[in-house]
């Protein structure tokens, strides 16, 4: 190799890379943590170094020019490289101290991991657990997070994945909502009920309610949130009839369960890391406390 022809350093590279993907500069620097100045610096220190200019000026916004298209991807098999000797390293580490970023979707970092991380904290206090609670998939190989809590199977082969148990949801209201119109005996007695939805498209909490016998549209439907941990609130102060676990919903004592003969909905639970990681003590460990507690 010729290494008298490398005249960057990663940081330059990682900082255009970043730009790009987050499209300017302040956001780029925020997620690297850096200020935007010296940001800045390190883009224009790598297109001094390569002797082109990557980026123009439109107005406030930055936009590639043709030669930094041309080396977006080969800077992004870069940034898949540096992704990938990360995990190997984070893989090999045997220390049970440092940052472990568990990815769960809001309702249950609110409701379920509370407790687990008190005891998590006790077991291991050298620990610094990141929450990034979030509804979307975290992409684990790219190391959004080490662990992630989901509902479905994760199908990418590079992943290790454990179903803990089946758990299930239903139909609650609050006692409030049930005080001024009614506990519903029979399924068609909510064709006219208001619903909390959780998200912008409702066709899919439709769809998986008239499957269960009701018959609901989008009328039925008054309030949504894409947050879950909103959603939840609403139907707890009354505003509507919401599908919550029962794990979290029946602890709850301002919270009745309708109609607790109609189908339980599955929710099932499963654990997923990255297979490098998995040999990661502080990774593992985290990993087996998370199991126990979950199962």
């Amino acid at each position: 190799m010729n290494w008298s022809s490398v005249t960057f350093d990663w940081n330059q590279v990682r900082a255009f890379l970043a730009t790009v993907e987050l499209g300017s500069l302040s956001a780029a620097a925020r997620a690297l943590g850096l200020a935007q100045p010296t940001l800045g610096r390190q883009v224009s220190g790598l297109e001094e170094a390569l002797g082109t200019v990557l980026f123009e000026r439109r107005g406030r916004t930055l936009v590639l020019t043709a030669s930094g298209r041309d080396l977006l991807d080969h800077v992004r098999a870069m940034g898949d490289a540096a992704t990938r000797i990360s995990l190997t390293a984070s893989g090999h580490s045997q220390t049970i101290a440092g940052q472990v970023r568990i990815s769960a979707s809001d309702v249950v970092a609110a409701h379920l991991l509370p407790p687990i991380l008190d005891s998590l904290r006790s077991d291991a206090p050298g620990l610094e657990i990141d929450i990034v609670a979030t509804n979307a998939i975290s992409d684990l190989r790219r190391r959004e997070a080490d662990i992630a809590i989901r509902h479905a199977r994760p199908d990418q082969p590079d992943l290790i994945a454990r179903l803990l148990r089946d758990s299930w949801a239903g139909l609650y209201a609050s006692r409030r909502y049930i005080e001024r119109h009614g506990n519903p005996t029979r399924p068609q007695d909510l064709n006219d009920a208001a619903f909390v939805g959780f998200d912008a498209d409702h066709s899919r909490l439709l769809a998986g309610l008239n499957e269960l016998g009701l018959s609901l549209s989008r009328s039925n439907i008054k309030l949504a949130s894409q947050s879950g941990v909103v959603a939840w609130e609403m139907v707890r102060q009354g505003l509507g009839i919401g599908v919550m676990m029962h794990d979290i919903a029946d602890p709850c004592p301002e919270i009745i369960r309708l109609l607790p003969d109609l189908p339980v909905i599955p929710v099932p639970i499963w654990l997923t890391t990255h297979r490098e990681l998995h040999t990661s003590r502080r990774i593992r460990l985290v990993f087996d406390h998370l199991a126990a507690a979950l199962s």
